[in-house]
């Protein structure tokens, strides 16, 4: 249902605010350049300072301007379980062909939690539902037992994005869940390793600059071509780290900057990078031939 490259979409902004022309055309970039999906309102979305109003906007800038060329998942997460179903209510509404609903962050619920919070938003949207389990943003870790059986239990809940960082977490959740349930890297720099032990893809950060190669990775790992697979995973490696030299997205946001695409914005409390962490940013983007 859904595997291979899916950008996490930046939001750009213009004095301030939503830039739905900009942010349309670059769907389009992403469609010529072989994205096989986009991911809107997620955290390299801005999600966390977008208003109710905002997040409903770009979700259905994405949907209209994808016009069903390209699947997009939905980011419709929240820590509060009622404002996460009406989001995800939303993005069923305008078409979105799937949601991307993150652990409820701050609260720190414990795995009866987690388990209660998706199974009533499966329960009650008919949509196809992808877990998002970032422990490093949200200070919770959905366990592969409460993945497994969440799986089990909803037929909608078709896969998860994984950011623990943790490899036998995902080898527990595929090997928990079986082959038809769709894992999806969280971090760039282990989605080759994570393809390896039957991954099926990525909700990248690196592809909305690099999106091409990322794109080219997991096709080529999916279709048998691990040393061309590999051979990309290294070319893109040093700019995968270096998306992470401060608080994503100021950093993705500086290289579409410094590319053309869109503003290097970033709401508060984010901030525009440092000045020596930009010149190091410049010095891979040289060396990746991004300028």
């Amino acid at each position: 249902m859904f595997s291979g490259s899916y950008v996490a979409l930046v939001t750009p902004f213009k004095n301030g605010q939503v830039d739905k022309e900009k942010l349309e055309e670059l769907v389009e970039w992403h469609i010529t350049q072989g994205t096989n999906g986009i991911v809107p309102c997620g955290t390299t979305g801005e999600s966390a300072t977008l208003s109710h109003q905002e997040h409903d906007d770009v979700v259905e800038t994405v949907v209209k301007a994808a016009g069903g060329r390209v699947k997009v998942i939905a980011g419709t997460g929240s820590n509060n379980t009622i404002e996460a179903l009406r989001m995800t209510r939303f993005a069923k509404e305008i078409g979105a062909d799937g949601a991307l609903i993150i652990t409820p962050y701050y609260n720190k619920p414990t795995q009866d939690g987690l388990y209660l919070h998706f199974k009533k938003i499966a329960d009650e949207v008919d949509i196809p539902i992808i877990l998002y389990n970032v422990p490093g943003r949200t200070a919770v870790n959905l366990l592969p037992a409460t993945v497994v059986k969440l799986a089990k239990d909803c037929k909608n809940i078709v896969g998860v994005k994984e950011a623990s960082g943790l490899l036998g977490q995902v080898t527990k959740i595929i090997k928990g869940c079986g082959e038809d349930f769709i894992v999806l890297s969280g971090d760039d720099s282990l989605t080759f390793p994570m393809l390896a032990l039957g991954g099926k893809g990525v909700i990248s950060v690196v592809a909305n600059i690099m999106p091409k190669d990322m794109a080219e990775m997991v096709g080529s790992f999916l279709s048998g071509n691990m040393v061309k697979a590999k051979e990309l995973h290294y070319k893109m490696f040093l700019l995968m780290e270096a998306m992470f030299y401060e608080t994503n997205p100021a950093p993705v946001k500086a290289v579409m900057d410094l590319m053309g695409k869109c503003s290097a914005f970033v709401r508060l409390p984010l901030s525009p990078m440092r000045d020596e962490n930009l010149e190091k940013l410049k010095s891979i983007m040289k060396e990746c031939k991004l300028l």
